[in-house]
């Protein structure tokens, strides 16, 4: 699956697909059982009609407003019908053109009042009895009024509490006592195949139902959300609606489709309800989210690569780059070094970090356990709080010993500048001028630093060529290469003597 074919409103606003807010159509079931097992078929399925009754009232349709000048270009005749279209059937507005600027030396004209039109629409929950409600970051995100309606018309002005781009959740505040809400569930303890059922509004058609059954617990298409995946219709306005079990009981709230068309192809994504509620807390108590982080970049560890460093099994997360001054780098973290486990929690795959790390609360003491050379080692390590990844310029300089010497894996080197040196503070190694042979095809390149060879230190051009001399030509050898500020392992064949 490629990223961009998981669409939300912020895809569609720079795509215009056909996607924003996810909604529910109802499915019309199709292929006709055998005439002799119809009645045990019929028999078989659910009844969602309690359930449904039940959980209704407490799902609501949620409308957006934005202000603008009158008489703004792009918002008269066919501008205004377009903007109709738009926003029923797409759930969004269509992009607002920007007035053009004043030309210099004339009079800017006067202020014009404010009109409010439509934005947007999406669904969402109510999980108090007074009144907080869940929806999705991207049905509020943008709007300046936020409007709730429940099922008996009421309708109610919102405020928004908070919201948090990463898992798309936001929660809103309205003004009530003893509404109806729905009880918030246990996403961890969810099944494969299990009946799962959906309300919203998709297309502003309010309260519709549709249902499903589980197809994945936990499918990775972000850092932070390992989201539910089903076979629930899902189309435009039902963003931010419920996923609820058979128990009526929330266990995600809806927010992402997969679809190469922009439209429903049969899978639908949801935020697990106990990933959100973590977030929702934060929201309501602060009105921001704190994420733990430790500075490192990572990648998925290959088999070939596991076999290669003697780790037992292709599991962990590879560090291939470690930030200047980050916690990791004053927590001895190196370049290569395999996390397996951050405070005790096993780290299967690359994805589990930075979710493990994300729910550690900054300032807090972990101890990390990596694998190195052969062998595990823990590290103690004090987590950050989250904030954007920095890059460091490298620059290059030509002054070096060149090692003339032809080997066996095609590669010639040169010891590291002072210059190089001064960037990478504790980085030992050498720099590869050129490649042919073996390494061409490796996939090594110029510029290429390389730290580590079969798991020893690379210091300096002589030690390298010594090093590769006596590799067996009957085995891959594992190199530890630095590439634009990011680390990998690279195995390579030798050639023959």
């Amino acid at each position: 699956m490629k990223k961009s074919t998981f669409i939300s409103v912020d895809k569609v606003v720079s795509t215009l697909l056909l996607t924003t807010c996810f909604g529910f159509i109802a499915p019309t079931i199709t292929g006709a059982a055998p005439v002799e097992a119809a009645p045990a078929v019929v028999s078989g399925l659910p009844d969602f009609t309690d359930l449904v009754e039940k959980s209704s009232p407490a799902v609501v349709n949620i409308r957006t407003t934005e202000k603008i000048q009158q008489g703004q270009p792009g918002m008269g005749g066919d501008d205004e019908q377009m903007q109709e279209f738009f926003r029923r059937f797409f759930g969004m507005p269509i992009p607002k053109q920007q007035p053009a600027p004043t030309p210099k030396g004339r009079k800017q004209a006067p202020q014009q009042q404010e009109e409010e039109v439509p934005r947007g629409v999406g669904s969402g929950f109510i999980i108090s009895q007074d009144g907080y409600v869940l929806t999705n970051t991207h049905v509020v995100e943008g709007a300046s009024e936020v409007y709730v309606k429940l099922t008996d018309k009421r309708e109610f002005k919102a405020k928004v509490i908070g919201t948090d781009k990463r898992t798309d959740v936001a929660v809103l505040k309205i003004d009530g006592s003893k509404l109806p809400r729905l009880t918030v569930g246990d996403s961890d303890k969810i099944r494969a195949g299990e009946w799962v059922l959906a309300i919203g509004s998709p297309f502003d058609l309010d309260n519709t139902v549709t249902a499903g059954i589980i197809s994945a617990k936990a499918r990775d298409t972000g850092d932070f959300l390992p989201l539910i995946q089903t076979d629930v219709a899902v189309n435009p306005g039902n963003s931010g609606g419920p996923l609820i079990n058979m128990r009526g009981e929330v266990i995600g709230i809806n927010s992402q489709i997969y679809s190469r068309s922009g439209g429903y192809m049969g899978i639908s994504f949801a935020i697990p309800i106990d990933e959100a509620m973590r977030v929702v807390e934060q929201l309501k108590s602060v009105g921001r989210v704190t994420r733990g982080r430790i500075g490192v970049a990572i990648d998925d560890l290959s088999k070939e690569v596991a076999e290669s460093i003697g780790l037992p099994k292709a599991q962990g997360a590879l560090v291939t780059r470690v930030e200047p001054g980050a916690p990791a780098e004053k927590a001895g973290v190196q370049d290569g070094d395999v996390i397996l486990k951050f405070n005790g929690i096993t780290v299967e795959k690359r994805t589990d970090l930075p979710r493990i790390v994300g729910m550690t609360k900054p300032g807090s003491k972990a101890t990390i356990t990596v694998w190195r050379k052969g062998a595990a080692r823990d590290l103690a390590i004090t987590v950050s709080e989250a904030e954007p990844d920095t890059k460091v310029a490298q620059k290059t300089d030509k002054k070096a010993k060149r090692d003339q010497t032809a080997n066996a894996l095609g590669i010639y080197v040169t010891d590291m500048t002072a210059a190089q040196k001064k960037e990478l503070p504790g980085v030992t190694g050498v720099v590869i001028e050129s490649v042919e042979g073996p390494a061409v095809q490796a996939g090594l390149n110029q510029g290429d630093i390389i730290l580590m060879l079969n798991q020893v230190d690379v210091k300096d051009a002589k030690q390298f060529a010594a090093m590769v001399s006596k590799l067996d030509p009957k085995k891959a050898a594992s190199l530890l290469v630095r590439r634009d500020n990011f680390s990998q392992f690279i195995l390579i064949r030798p050639a023959s003597q």
